[in-house]
């Protein structure tokens, strides 16, 4: 029997973003606004292409269709807290600027077309935490719209393909191969 593995293409980011990321948690944790679960530490990146269940026999034409993209390392920064939806406020994300990022994305697209549908609406967001609960849904809007983000900047060297698990203490993510940027 095949087995499915979990996967997704994940930018990996510099110490220096995830750091701000880690601080940005302990505000929301500080000012006691969710009741959810924060994003891990090791667990923080940015999903530049999300691949859902692959065959196992698939995964080694994935790779070597990701060896072929071709890119330069480059700086980028967060700039902005949000959520996606202020009517349900699901996710807490920080925002990844920067036109490489959309460029590194679409390359990736091209390079699995062959493979995966091409992503319909890429948004450069960090998914730092999960809402379970509102204590005051206005309360939280109100904190993410005033919230002002240190422009923090960090270069970025690599992406990776990401195996993940899916566990009753959250998700375990593991890489399967990483890409370094030229």
């Amino acid at each position: 029997m095949e087995k499915n593995i979990r996967c997704f293409v994940a930018l990996d980011l510099p110490y220096s973003i995830i750091e701000e990321a880690k601080t940005i948690q302990a505000d929301i944790k500080k000012h006691d606004l969710i009741i959810g679960n924060y994003t891990k530490p090791e667990n923080i990146h940015l999903t530049l292409k999300f691949l859902a269940e692959i065959p196992e026999e698939e995964i080694d034409e994935v790779k070597e269709a990701l060896r072929e993209v071709k890119a330069k390392s480059f700086e980028a920064a967060v700039d902005e807290l949000g959520v996606f939806s202020p009517e349900f406020a699901r996710i807490i994300w920080l925002h990844l600027n920067g036109q490489e990022v959309l460029d590194l994305q679409k390359t990736i697209d091209e390079s699995l077309v062959k493979y995966f549908p091409k992503e319909q609406r890429f948004q450069s967001h960090i998914t730092i935490a999960r809402v379970h609960n509102l204590k005051s849904k206005e309360e939280l809007l109100n904190y993410v719209k005033s919230f002002k983000v240190n422009e923090t900047r960090g270069k970025i060297l690599s992406f990776s393909l990401m195996k993940s698990t899916l566990t009753a203490q959250g998700s375990v993510f593991e890489v399967i191969e990483r890409y370094e940027l030229n």
